[in-house]
């Protein structure tokens, strides 16, 4: 069962409910908010231990953020939200996910409770994966250390993933990722992710500038906690009529009323209405800092620039990997 049809990737959102599909199964433990590099490293290796046994794979999250329950005066923006984390845990080959409720209550349960409750008496797990910085329990009383000890004792293995590193020597990690973002190195973030980040939105009503400007813009709202530079952008957008390149503007358009942030989306060789729809758009490549221009003129002649880039950036792009493959459906 490790190697999962997708089709059958089961997603339990409580204890009480936890299939019987998934018991005496192998399980990854982890926020993977994300699921970057690093987290592939955790999901790998559980996945690896289950490669040719009869035991199901699943990963074990949290929602919300445990930085934000501890801090909800700062809020961890999530790279992938609940849905979108679950689709990549997906795309992964697991056999589903277990998403426990993260609550300052939960935290405060006994390591040894952690164990003896839900590792054991309700999941009945074979195996537990983490990474080397997972902590459990009040006081974070659950160190990797603990987490072997119990397993020798109570009957479960324990694999403790090391560190991911990229090419640089510095260890992956979501925070970087969003470190990346906020300076415009989304290619940068995008070879840390494993895939071109991306999210989605519903379209919104503007003030149709664009249209005069002759590029219309699909008008989309990101979290007021994205961290994402602002400036103009390389995308790849799938709408409900397919796949279109664009240019992406990200900010509070100087030139003329510099008013809330918004991210305006043109998409090369439609026509049509995206009013209503939810888009899906992955970043592929910064292009510049926004500017205020002059003149309408100026402003143009700049987005002929702008769009000669991006077509050049998306013309020539190719997969990362098997994830960023199937996400961006380079069969097709």
């Amino acid at each position: 069962m490790s190697q999962s049809d997708s089709s059958k990737f089961l997603v339990v959102d409580n204890l009480g409910s936890f299939p019987e599909e998934l018991k005496g199964g192998i399980v990854a433990i982890g926020n993977f908010d994300g699921v970057h590099r690093g987290h592939r490293a955790v999901l790998d290796a559980a996945l690896g231990l289950g490669h040719g046994t009869h035991h199901p794979v699943y990963a074990m999250s949290f929602e919300p953020h445990p930085r934000t329950v501890f801090n909800p005066s700062k809020p961890v923006f999530r790279l992938t939200p609940r849905d979108l984390k679950i689709e990549l845990l997906r795309l992964c080959g697991l056999d589903g996910v277990l998403i426990l409720p993260f609550t300052k209550e939960f935290a405060g349960i006994e390591a040894n409770a952690f164990v003896q409750d839900i590792l054991i008496d309700t999941l009945a797990i074979s195996h537990a994966v983490t990474g080397y910085d997972f902590h459990f329990g009040r006081a974070r009383q659950g160190t990797p250390d603990f987490l072997r000890t119990a397993g020798s004792n109570r009957g479960f293995g324990v694999t403790i993933v090391q560190r991911e590193e990229d090419e640089g020597a510095e260890v992956i990690s979501s925070t970087r990722i969003r470190e990346d973002m906020n300076r415009g190195e989304i290619v940068h973030a995008n070879g840390l992710l494993g895939y071109r980040w991306f999210f989605e939105a519903d379209v919104r009503h503007g003030d149709k500038r664009g249209r005069d400007l002759g590029y219309p813009t699909a008008n989309l709202q990101l979290a007021e906690d994205c961290p994402l530079l602002q400036g103009i952008y390389a995308v790849k957008v799938k709408t409900s009529e397919g796949w279109f390149d664009g240019v992406a503007s990200y900010g509070r358009r100087p030139t003329f009323d510099n008013g809330a942030v918004l991210f305006e989306v043109h998409l090369f060789g439609f026509d049509g209405d995206l009013y209503g729809q939810t888009l899906r758009v992955h970043l592929i490549s910064y292009l510049r800092g926004e500017e205020k221009f002059k003149s309408a003129e100026a402003l143009i002649s700049q987005m002929d620039k702008d769009s000669e880039e991006a077509r050049a950036a998306l013309g020539s792009l190719r997969p990362i990997s098997e994830t960023d493959f199937i996400l961006l459906d380079f069969s097709a």
